[in-house]
């Protein structure tokens, strides 16, 4: 897992964040409110399908597996998608990201191989 964030200069969204090697592990992407704007998921080395889980919540308030996530996104086994949110996606408290194999809110088993996931969001 490694988290980077940049600050970006662009009509949708000025913060940029990149999670490597997103997994089962939840990763803070924003400590306050946000506003998402696009999320790409690169489940490329997969040969299953991937979840990434955003929870509006703060780290200590996450489990995952037991907390509801608010967004849900799928990436199909080996292929790259993009997901774009025009009006944006309001995150009222933060913004926590997992990724798991199996959708809802049970399952606590991460992808085999990396899942990349990078976030536009202010």
């Amino acid at each position: 897992m490694a988290l980077s964030t940049k600050t970006l200069t662009t009509r949708f969204g000025t913060k940029f964040a990149k999670e490597t090697d997103s997994d089962n592990t939840k990763s803070v992407v924003a400590t306050s409110a946000s506003t998402l704007y696009s999320v790409e998921i690169n489940n490329a080395a997969n040969t299953a399908n991937s979840f990434v889980k955003l929870y509006d919540n703060v780290t200590g308030s996450v489990t995952v597996g037991t907390t509801d996530p608010d967004v849900i996104l799928k990436a199909q086994a080996s292929t790259k998608v993009t997901y774009q949110f025009d009006q944006g996606i309001a995150f009222g408290t933060g913004v926590i990201l997992a990724c798991l194999t199996t959708a809802g809110t049970a399952g606590t088993t991460g992808p085999t191989s990396d899942v990349a996931v990078k976030l536009v969001y202010d």
